[in-house]
């Protein structure tokens, strides 16, 4: 049996056993785990001119999970740079509200998703944190409990991914189990020749994921878009594969990128693979040249390939001092 055989074979059986719906977890007693385990709970929302979306997220989330049943003690929202009403939408709903840029100042910004989700290390205080993006359409909380529920069940769960059938746009085409354009492209093709014990991670790139702080705040976080994979990569080479479970949400729409975009996305993953296998500081170009037509003639595009990546919060001073206190 070939190596990668037998990794495909370790990547099914974990699959066969790390992996639940999220109708297995009822969230009262999740409520009752919580409380058993004196855990707190912070669900952070990235948002960048959301302001169309994002209050229904955080209004849905507030309703069932903290004024109907107390699950989730912190509901927080992550502002990256956005130009819109984004901020004042997601306050009226009911979040606690942070602009990216404003947390920890002296650190310097950075644009992108990751760079949120670094900084809400710094104004939260939950041990288990619940991500969700802020663009779900066709969803419901079950994300936020079905999440927690292997966190909660078991101490050695630190990282719990989703995965859904995506609502595509496309007349005629059914539901899928498929990722986005990026997954299927770069992160699964990539996941299967290097670190094919993760071949079974349906959705590696998912933007609906749990993980204990403990485990987040001793990881390098790429600022932008690479820090799903990074994430799962990084726990997996330092705690093993049963560190991580998977959890099926059901379906989920969003709305989608263009197609140069998710280019960038994919050149970030590349680098962040690359980095991760032992290539650091090797890259010859950080730059991706894209043709675009200008008044009927072929032109190009030249954009910076986001690159960089914060330390391990539990190294930078700030997040014990940073204050918690938002709009």
């Amino acid at each position: 049996m070939t190596e990668v055989a037998t990794a495909w074979d370790e990547a099914r059986a974990w699959h066969g056993r790390r992996t639940t719906d999220s109708s297995t977890w009822p969230p009262e007693r999740l409520l009752e785990l919580k409380q058993a385990g004196g855990h707190r709970i912070s669900v952070v929302v990235p948002a960048r001119d959301e302001a169309h979306l994002v209050g229904g997220v955080v209004r849905l989330v507030r309703r069932d999970l903290v004024e109907r049943l107390p699950l989730v003690d912190e509901l927080v929202v992550i502002d990256s740079d956005s130009t819109d009403a984004t901020a004042d939408v997601a306050a009226t709903a009911g979040a606690q509200v942070f602009a990216s840029s404003a947390v920890a100042p002296e650190l310097g910004t950075h644009p992108g998703k990751g760079e949120a989700l670094w900084k809400s290390l710094f104004v939260t205080t939950g041990d288990l944190l619940v991500f969700i993006d802020a663009d779900l359409r066709h969803w419901g909380t079950h994300f936020v409990t079905g999440l927690l529920g292997p966190m909660l069940s078991d101490p050695g769960t630190l990282l719990v991914k989703g995965f859904y059938d995506r609502i595509l746009a496309e007349g005629g085409r059914a539901h899928s189990t498929e990722g986005g354009r990026v997954t299927e492209l770069v992160a699964r093709p990539v996941l299967s020749l290097w670190w094919p014990q993760l071949a079974a991670v349906v959705q590696p790139l998912a933007g609906e994921w749990a993980i204990r702080r403990a485990l987040l705040e001793t990881l390098p976080v790429p600022t932008a878009y690479g820090i799903e994979i990074a994430t799962l990569i990084d726990t997996f080479e330092r705690h093993g594969l049963d560190a991580i479970a998977q959890v099926d949400l059901g379906s989920r729409a969003h709305e989608h990128q263009h197609v140069h975009d998710l280019g960038l996305m994919a050149a970030e993953l590349l680098a962040v693979v690359d980095r991760r296998r032992g290539h650091a500081g090797a890259l010859a170009s950080a730059a991706l040249h894209q043709p675009v037509r200008e008044d009927g003639s072929p032109a190009w595009r030249s954009r910076q390939i986001p690159l960089a990546e914060r330390p391990p919060a539990v190294t930078v001073p700030a997040a014990r001092r940073t204050s918690r206190e938002g709009r």
